[in-house]
């Protein structure tokens, strides 16, 4: 089966007081028809502009898309017409941006935001765009659909927004959906409705979704493949299960690592253990080395780690098999597979 949606050695660099800094290093990902793909990783590892590249948003200046392909059903999009763009936009690729109270605008109701977006891509009425606004907050699950569709969004609590940006985001049945952290700032109850809600969708309408994230507790409940991030490159990516219950990388152990486990025993009776966490911070873009961009946080780091920088690969046949499809940039995880 081919990809529907393919990035390749994407490059994306933006002028800053320090000069130019590259935020995309050649990323690489493949969205399969259908499938979920997570994208992970902490703040500044290059998610967001990855999505919004995707989506042909990348603002110039300051930013650039330099080198690279992303293409769409054939149809490579970094070359795409402005005007090109704006018919894929919203029609076939949409997306659920972070924060739906800056991202709606507050002068216009819900209704008004989702009709208009109907009539940009389809032939109908402002009648028939309003009826189908409606049945969409109706989908998502927003009660009483037609009051709500009158509403401003100051007047909604957060998770109606996060339901109004989705459909939004599904008027035109788009083929991939973008969900960038469709979940901050809700409640655990509020989450895991937005979660069933994106799996009704799309088994409802068949639409990929990228979902971005900082959580691998959002990743195990959602993604079908995963690619984590750092530092504007993917450092490990594969099957979810794989790389939840067999992470290569010491940055994806950490990810995992930092997810509270129910039930966990305590060290006492006193106090629970503390939760892990990974020293550091991301490092800002225009101070990374030659080597490894981790190998300061790393707790395996060697010496050729912060000389070299590893490519994201099998290292080998025999890793090919023991990985099974299982790709990671880690010269630990090389010494570990040859020894």
């Amino acid at each position: 089966m081919d990809p529907l949606l393919s990035v390749r050695d994407l490059k994306v660099e933006f002028d800053t007081r320090h000069g130019r800094v590259t935020a995309l290093a050649g990323i690489s990902l493949d969205v399969m028809p259908g499938e979920t793909l997570g994208i992970v990783g902490e703040s500044g590892c290059g998610k967001s502009i990855t999505a919004l590249a995707m989506m042909g948003l990348i603002p110039n200046p300051p930013g650039h898309l330099t080198d690279g392909q992303i293409v769409f059903e054939g149809e490579d999009i970094t070359r795409a017409s402005p005007r090109r763009m704006r018919q894929l936009r919203g029609r076939d690729i949409s997306m659920i941006f972070q924060e739906p109270m800056t991202s709606l605008n507050p002068v216009f109701t819900a209704g008004d935001q989702i009709a208009e977006a109907i009539m940009l891509h389809q032939d109908v009425s402002k009648k028939e765009a309003w009826e189908e606004a409606v049945e969409l907050l109706r989908v998502v699950g927003i009660p009483e659909p037609r009051r709500r569709a009158a509403s401003y969004p100051h007047e909604m609590s957060g998770g109606m927004r996060q339901r109004v940006m989705i459909a939004m985001a599904i008027s035109c049945r788009p083929k991939v959906l973008i969900a960038d952290e469709p979940t901050t700032a809700l409640d655990v109850t509020v989450q895991a409705q937005i979660f069933d809600l994106m799996r009704d969708i799309q088994e409802k309408f068949g639409v990929a979704i990228v979902m971005i994230t900082h959580d691998m507790g959002a990743i195990a409940e959602m993604a079908d493949r995963v690619a984590v991030m750092y530092a504007g490159r993917v450092i490990e990516q594969g099957r979810a299960d794989d790389i939840l219950d067999d992470p290569r990388h010491p940055y994806t152990s950490g990810l995992i690592g930092c997810i509270p486990a129910l039930g966990r025993e305590a060290a006492s009776a006193e106090r629970l253990p503390p939760l892990a966490e990974i020293p550091g911070v991301v490092p800002p873009l225009h101070l990374l080395g030659a080597g490894c961009a981790f190998a300061d946080r790393c707790p395996l780091v060697h010496d050729r780690c912060r000389r070299e920088r590893p490519p994201l690969a099998p290292h080998g046949m025999a890793a090919q098999e023991f990985l099974g499809g299982h790709a990671v940039a880690c010269h630990a995880a090389e010494r570990e597979i040859a020894a």
